[in-house]
């Protein structure tokens, strides 16, 4: 095989070691790291001293990342591999046949890097994936919440639709320091639509608050306050790191169902710069969006889509999913055509796909999104649509004549 690099280094990372394998065409070597910054730097030296301009790593949990970080600081050429494209091969079982192997095929042009946005990038990505994190613990604690209030048979979730409301959140605050809310107080703390539901409201507070259940409910809501000034702390670097791409963020925002939070996400997850990858197809595929490829004997199996950015395809799912909500727009209408076929999920993950397309198209032409309309897939195939109907109408025994609009 042709040598593409002539000296490389292949690295088998572990959670407190590191097997380096360096190849030259003098010499071919082997050592052994920890992964202290101390130990780092020793390596980072020891693979510059042989003359190495191009590294490559499996992608292990996030193990890789100080190492990239590092080598990156150093000019290095790095190349993070999906373990998948370098599988185990028969009598390679140890760390050092480990790094060899990888040396090897980095040294013959045989491994494909995963894409490793810009250290500005990465840092954006964790804080927002940090937040997602906040969020969903807040949304746990809420439904804990919940439950200790089913415990004590208060069933103000069952009126009102907002636990976490202004009025929701006063109650609760009467029943950690009295214990009950009887009709006079609920008068006072009933806002907006629920004023008009205080006798409901009176019926569901009657319950039976014991003093744990009144200490667990303080100790949660300063659990949500906490979370709640944790994800506004987070909101407001975000906010400051995002300004730079506020036209991308406005671009996205004009598609249906997707919100601001949703647009930031996706920006962090694929970046403004999408020329690495040469088509919305490559986009899809990276998100593990687009549908599978097994094929045997003539016949199509099982389509299911593949591993991608976990992060990047729940947000597009989410947007989906609202989308569906959304009236008289398209992809609504695309949505409900596959959820009758093929069901809710698959039409999710179907529109969540057309959806990266859509931002696929708008960040490389600069454009915003324009809306086709609900009926655009009938007027496209208008003939079509009616033959089906006037086929219909005849098998009920009716005679049809189709005759255009004046």
């Amino acid at each position: 095989m042709q040598v593409v690099h002539e000296c490389c280094c292949g690295l088998d990372v572990h959670k407190k070691t590191v097997v380096a394998c360096v190849i030259t065409p003098k010499v071919k070597e082997i050592r052994t790291f920890g992964t202290m910054t101390k130990d780092l730097l020793e390596m980072s030296d020891w693979i510059m001293n042989h003359g190495c301009t191009h590294v490559a790593m499996e992608s292990t949990g996030v193990y890789w990342k100080p190492i990239y970080n590092l080598l990156e600081d150093q000019g290095f050429e790095i190349l993070v591999v999906n373990a998948q494209h370098i599988k185990q091969v028969p009598g390679r079982k140890t760390d050092v046949r480990d790094a060899e192997w990888i040396a090897d095929l980095l040294r013959h042009g045989l491994l494909r890097g995963s894409y490793i946005p810009d250290r500005a990038q990465r840092e954006l990505r964790e804080l927002l994936r940090y937040r997602k994190s906040l969020v969903r613990e807040r949304s746990n604690e809420v439904n804990r919440l919940q439950k200790v209030l089913e415990g004590a048979n208060i069933k103000l979730a069952s009126v009102a639709s907002n636990v976490m409301g202004v009025t929701g959140r006063a109650i609760l605050n009467e029943l950690v320091a009295v214990g009950q809310v009887d009709e006079k107080s609920l008068e006072k703390l009933a806002r907006g639509r629920l004023r008009q539901k205080t006798k409901e409201l009176e019926q569901a507070l009657k319950g039976f608050m014991r003093p744990h259940q009144r200490k667990l409910i303080a100790m949660q809501l300063r659990h949500i306050d906490e979370l709640d000034e944790l994800i506004e702390e987070v909101s407001r670097e975000i906010e400051e790191r995002m300004s730079p791409f506020e036209e991308d963020l406005r671009r996205l925002e004009t598609i249906p169902g997707v919100g601001k939070r949703t647009a930031e996400l996706i920006l962090a997850e694929i970046g403004t710069d999408l020329t690495r990858f040469p088509s919305a197809a490559h986009l899809a595929l990276w998100a593990g969006l687009c549908p599978g490829n097994n094929e045997s004997a003539g016949k199509r199996h099982s389509g299911k889509t593949r591993k991608g950015n976990p992060w990047l395809r729940e947000a597009l799912v989410e947007a989906a999913r609202a989308t569906s909500r959304t009236k008289n727009t398209y992809l609504a209408a695309k949505y409900h055509r596959i959820a009758a076929r093929r069901g809710s999920k698959r039409a999710a993950v179907a529109i969540a796909h057309w959806i990266l397309v859509i931002i696929y198209h708008l960040l490389t032409k600069k454009t915003v999104y324009q809306d086709l309309g609900p009926n655009y897939q009938e007027r496209k195939n208008r003939e079509a649509v009616i033959r089906r109907y006037k086929k219909k109408l005849e098998n009920l025994g009716l005679k049809i004549t189709i005759q255009e609009a004046s």
